[in-house]
């Protein structure tokens, strides 16, 4: 095995992570010149959004509708529909038909993972390929790594933490 590293197993932030920065500068890229960006396609982000949406509001007794998530979210009426019947097919919402109707969360936001919303839109792409060769297998190695690291990053962050740190907006007029 190799050298552990000083810095294995840092807690920040709440979250469990191998590296001494904050998980917002390596998310980020904001550490160095080099960075990098974590790459999440807009349906995964929407659905993160909607999900939060949907978490904030748990506790009241209706469905919430479409058009309040779209409008709230600034996301696309036509593409949240297809994302909440996604997470409809995970399981993650309920809906409601009707003129009263929408969605709720299907669970607690507790437990709700953020990697669960990710997996139910865009599938799991934990998958490592096979390289030849022995300097290609390290490679692969840290690749693995990686998205071992990941994945337990968010398997930890529910989406209740994230709903508590969304700010909400009471609009009086």
């Amino acid at each position: 095995m190799g050298e552990e590293h000083p810095w294995r197993h840092v807690r920040r932030q709440g979250y469990i992570t191998d590296d001494p920065r904050s998980v917002a500068d390596v998310a980020t890229g904001s550490y160095g010149t080099e960075g990098f960006n974590v790459r999440i396609t807009a349906k995964a982000e929407y659905a993160c959004l909607a999900i939060i949406s949907l978490a904030r509001r748990h506790r009241e007794d209706r469905p919430i509708h479409i058009k309040e998530i779209a409008e709230e979210q600034g996301i696309p009426e036509t593409t949240l529909t297809q994302v909440l019947l996604k997470l409809k097919r995970a399981g993650l919402v309920g809906s409601t038909r009707g003129s009263a109707g929408g969605y709720r969360l299907a669970h607690d936001p507790k437990h709700i993972s953020l990697g669960r919303i990710l997996v139910a839109i865009d599938g799991d792409n934990m998958n490592s390929r096979e390289l030849p060769g022995t300097t290609a297998q390290v490679l692969a190695a840290v690749w693995d790594e990686i998205r071992a690291t990941e994945n337990r990053l968010l398997t930890q962050i529910s989406i209740a933490q994230l709903a508590e740190q969304a700010p909400t907006f009471d609009w009086v007029i």
